[in-house]
């Protein structure tokens, strides 16, 4: 019998919640921002930049605002 073992990690839940409000937001910023680039296929290392900073950020800005949000009080 073979069983499957659940993974030694935990991704904690700040950082799922922004990973997938980054695949979300930056999904969409992307498209609306890179669509061009993408269907031309004419990817430049700045173009990737922009793509990948367009991942970046709304993981950074859910992961801190997530993180402030759950301190409590003094």
């Amino acid at each position: 019998m073979i069983s499957i073992s659940k993974p030694k990690f935990k991704i904690d839940k700040h950082v799922r919640t922004a990973l997938l409000v980054s695949i979300c937001i930056g999904t969409v910023l992307n498209l609306i921002n890179s669509l061009d680039v993408v269907l031309a296929n004419q990817f430049t290392v700045k173009s990737i930049s922009k793509i990948i900073l367009t991942y970046i950020t709304p993981f950074c800005v859910s992961l801190y605002s997530s993180k402030k949000a759950s301190k409590k009080p003094l």
